[in-house]
């Protein structure tokens, strides 16, 4: 009886040992797809033994032991005991997972984070290939509009293209979306301080970008589309003396909306003409008082825009206009090849550009002569890109 405990016993140590050799071997299998799922290489199938341990084994489907498709049905699949940590590496990894990298081959796609007061957004920058050291070059950043993101608005506007051949920095600040779930810059809640904490946030990105990537200070401008054409013009009047050139498709000028109801009354072209003049004259009067003017702006702005009415990029213009004075010259229309018309009208003061506007005929709430591969481009569209390079670059001579 002994006898047979003991034998009993060493069976039961010997058991034991198997199981925890392959427990361990297992773990090792799950942890090893864990981390090739996490640095996005497909995982590879285990070795198969001689013999199926079961004939239900030995009958599964070989697609079964190939590594998840990105999508995984998750009624057809148990999750996986690392699934909690591919996920948290996922998102703990920003910038890791394959993203589109507009005209990477030309130029560096760096990423970055400003860090302020109101919080932290991600920022992108456009470097082309070769900057020597201790070179300087311009400055053009790029706001986004609702909807997109650094790498999407890149390839709608297709600017790293030209800042290739120019030889210019292109920066792209990225809303967050826990700021805003649209993913639409807080241009308009001035009354809170959300959008003064934004300026804020994209003036610790141009710093940045400045301090530790060679972009020139005294040659910064700033462009944007839509909720980033808003923020761009709050930049340009809050700190003139940051910026050389202001552009702005299809957004709506400063002081017109202070919340989120005004802002949707304001991108419809309602609201009140005078709080519009009264406000930008107020802040050109302290402009004036430190001899700082605001920059020189560009408004592009689509006839069948159904987002943000047209009368949005003329009142834009006129404010300009009233607080520099300045008078308008006469209209030109302007069409290339079979785009889409254009009347450009300007403004000047004593010899000095201080506003163009861009009508654009039949272009809608899109990027005039954006690629036709994004949601927000127009290629029948006159090119906006190049239009806002040639203003932005005449400014940095002048």
């Amino acid at each position: 009886m002994a006898k047979k405990k003991l034998l009993t016993a060493a069976w039961t140590r010997l058991f034991t040992r198997q199981l925890t050799a392959v427990t361990r071997k297992a773990l090792g299998t799950t942890l090893r797809k864990t981390l090739l799922a996490a640095a996005g290489a497909p995982a590879r199938r285990p070795a198969l033994s001689a013999k199926p341990a079961t004939k239900a084994k030995a009958s599964r489907p070989r697609a079964a032991s190939r590594s998840p498709s990105p999508n995984p049905a998750p009624a057809k699949r148990r999750s996986s005991p690392g699934a909690g940590v591919v996920a948290k590496v996922k998102r703990l990894a920003i910038g890791s997972k394959a993203r589109a990298r507009p005209d990477a081959d030309a130029g560096d796609w760096v990423a970055g984070v400003a860090i302020a007061v109101a919080g932290a957004r991600r920022w992108r920058l456009y470097r082309p290939k070769p900057i020597t050291s201790g070179e300087r070059l311009p400055l053009l950043v790029m706001l986004h509009g609702c909807g997109q993101d650094a790498s999407s608005f890149a390839l709608s506007t297709r600017i790293n293209r030209i800042a290739s051949r120019e030889r210019f920095l292109v920066l792209y600040p990225e809303q967050d979306r826990l700021a805003n779930a649209q993913g639409c810059w807080n241009w308009f809640d001035t009354r809170n301080g959300r959008a003064q904490g934004e300026v804020a946030l994209v003036l610790r990105a141009i710093d940045q970008a400045c301090g530790m990537h060679g972009a020139d200070p005294t040659r910064v401008a700033v462009a944007g589309m839509s909720a980033g054409a808003s923020l761009a013009a709050l930049l340009a009047t809050r700190h003139p003396e940051r910026f050389k050139a202001v552009v702005m498709h299809s957004g709506v000028p400063p002081g017109r909306a202070h919340s989120g109801l005004s802002a949707l009354a304001a991108m419809r072209g309602l609201g009140k003409v005078q709080h519009l003049a009264t406000k930008p004259a107020a802040r050109a009067a302290a402009a004036v008082a430190t001899m700082v003017p605001w920059p020189p702006l560009l408004v592009i702005q689509g006839e069948a825009d159904p987002v943000v009415a047209p009368s949005n990029g003329r009142a834009a213009v006129l404010a300009w206009a009233q607080a520099a004075g300045a008078l308008p010259g006469p209209p030109r229309r302007l069409q290339r090849g079979q785009r889409h018309a254009m009347t450009v009208t300007d403004y000047a003061c004593r010899g000095r550009a201080v506003a163009s506007l861009v009508m654009v005929e039949h272009l809608g709430h899109v990027w005039s002569g954006g690629a036709a591969t994004q949601p927000y481009g127009d290629p029948k569209g006159p090119d906006a890109s190049r239009l806002a390079w040639a203003f932005v670059a005449k400014q940095f001579k002048a």
